[in-house]
């Protein structure tokens, strides 16, 4: 017997020798790019997001959660690592994880429940990459080692590559990603990549890859199962290009639908390095050529698309014979903006960027309904699940549990979140405040108490020196060297 089988066999009877013990399953799903446009976090009013709220409402919905890194590679490697992008030195979505020397030997969550005893399975989108992703840009991010199994593989995650290379340009929906885009304009001149596209897909529901996945998943869910399991499903939408069903679209009439807000001149308080990446002449074709209520709409409808895969997941579950033993976690890799700021995508340290959807439903720990309002981070989903299923205590990661806010929403809780956006630029998110500081010195300061835009930059007011001071210290006191994928 190999020392992962020992460990295991001795974890069992540890555990077994309490009368009556019985460990839970864990269904762990994750939605690509979805930001706080979910009806029940109030990000916006009028999204049909019924799955989501109905899924909220049997547990506790964190309504400050934020991710680690505004982007899909860093954010997902530190919720399945439990390390933070500065610990690692994985800030981008082209690095090679297993290249970083802290993660070299890193125990992914799905590792360490196979340790404790634990089947622990996949399927869709839950490290980044697809399998159309080269060297060139950073290779195939999952590993089949870290699964008993993946469906439809570790090394191709989606049965549909939803988007592919330039070469790959006709996939038999549209016929437009990436060779035609739907999103034309008046002009062609400084469009942003084809990618970045939105239309009604022709292709039915059930032939999309996350249908698909999801059906593959209320199968697994169906089945009864000799261990516990750790059942991982990856939704990809609304990630772009913002193709859903028609019927998605038809939710949202576009006449009807709401443009985000904006202040003239938003950005002239902010320093230079906060405004890095901005996307300033994406947000000028958009508005040029009047995309902006049609890309609106494509997210919405995107959106509304993914939370009808997150209801067939529920009904999945209520169905089987797992439903009262199963912990519920749902989250999102980061946000999205949708021309806030003059930003389309994610990549900032504001809000739009940071904040995600998170829900936890605990059996015999949470309440239904119920609300959390302090600053978490996704990094702690990790020690939260290690806890709630009674697994070996791990003194190597970064984040904290999440099991005494589980049990008391309004217990104390200091510390702010974390998130980074490249060597030394970090986002501390406080109950009111969120404090950004460059790796040149320069701050932003926001108060969401009196502005919730973040329109208005306090970081030069002194008598908020204080406020910095305190979230502040929370920020990473060493910052790891960026990965290099080839030596």
């Amino acid at each position: 017997m190999n020392a992962r089988g020992l460990f295991s066999v001795l974890f069992l009877l540890g555990f077994f020798s309490v009368p009556g013990a019985e460990r839970p399953n864990v269904l762990f799903i994750a939605i690509d790019d979805l930001n706080d446009w979910v009806n029940c976090m109030g990000g916006r009013k009028g999204v049909h997001t019924p799955n989501l709220d109905r899924l909220a409402k049997r547990g506790m919905l964190f309504t400050n959660a934020h991710c680690a890194a505004p982007a899909c590679n860093p954010s997902r490697v530190a919720i399945m690592t439990g390390v933070a992008p500065s610990s690692s030195g994985v800030y981008n979505n082209g690095q090679d994880w297993r290249r970083s020397p802290r993660l070299e030997k890193a125990v992914t969550l799905p590792e360490h429940f196979r340790t404790g005893g634990y089947e622990a399975y996949g399927g869709g989108k839950i490290f980044h990459a697809l399998s159309w992703i080269t060297d060139g840009y950073g290779k195939q991010q999952n590993e089949a080692k870290l699964w008993d199994r993946y469906w439809p593989s570790a090394d191709s995650p989606m049965p549909d590559p939803q988007w592919p290379k330039g070469a790959q340009a006709k996939r038999g929906t549209n016929g437009y990603l990436y060779s035609k885009p739907i999103a034309v304009g008046k002009s062609t001149e400084g469009r942003p990549p084809h990618f970045f596209d939105w239309a009604p897909d022709a292709q039915s529901e059930s032939g999309t890859a996350d249908h698909k996945v999801v059906d593959w998943a209320a199968g697994e869910l169906r089945k009864p199962h000799k261990q516990p399991f750790f059942h991982a499903v990856g939704i990809f939408r609304p990630h772009i290009p913002w193709y859903a069903p028609k019927k998605y679209f038809a939710l949202y009439p576009k006449k009807n639908v709401f443009l985000p807000k904006i202040k003239e001149n938003d950005l002239e308080d902010v320093p230079k390095p906060g405004q890095s990446g901005i996307r300033k002449k994406w947000h000028e074709w958009i508005l040029g050529n009047d995309e902006w209520r049609g890309a609106v709409r494509g997210y919405l409808a995107s959106i509304s698309f993914a939370d009808a895969q997150v209801g067939r997941l529920l009904n999945a579950l209520d169905a089987s014979p797992h439903a009262k033993n199963t912990i519920v976690v749902l989250w999102s890799d980061h946000g999205m903006h949708i021309g806030e700021k003059q930003q389309w995508e994610k990549f900032t340290l504001f809000e739009e960027a940071t904040r995600v959807p998170l829900m936890i439903i605990a059996p015999g720990v949470t309440k239904a309904g119920t609300v959390c309002d302090r600053p978490v981070n996704l990094l702690d989903v990790y020690p939260t699940l290690n806890e709630l299923c009674g697994l070996p205590k791990r003194d190597d990661l970064d984040g904290v549990s999440l099991v005494p806010l589980l049990k008391n929403p309004k217990a104390k809780w200091e510390r702010p979140a974390i998130t980074t956006w490249g060597k030394g630029n970090h986002a501390a998110r406080g109950q009111r405040y969120r404090y950004i500081r460059h790796p040149n010195g320069d701050e932003q300061l926001y108060d969401h108490q009196t502005d919730p835009d973040e329109f208005t930059n306090l970081a030069d007011k002194p008598e908020l020196s204080g406020v910095k001071e305190r979230l502040a210290k929370w920020l990473p006191k060493t910052n790891a060297n960026p990965v290099r994928n080839k030596k």
